[in-house]
């Protein structure tokens, strides 16, 4: 039987490689829960759809 020795074929994702995947997926899945919502989302504070003036 071989043993295989060196370094793997794909290296570990590093930190900043997790966190893009992971901030990808979790606007995916916001996304999904707004669309799912029907888009009722309100604002976020500060801004605001209507104008002034």
């Amino acid at each position: 039987m071989e043993r295989k020795t060196g370094t793997p074929k794909s290296p570990a994702p590093t930190r900043e490689d997790r966190l893009k995947a992971a901030l990808k997926a979790n606007l995916a899945r916001r996304k999904a829960q707004a669309k799912a919502r029907g888009g009722t989302e309100k604002p976020a504070p500060g801004q605001s759809s209507e104008k002034d003036g």
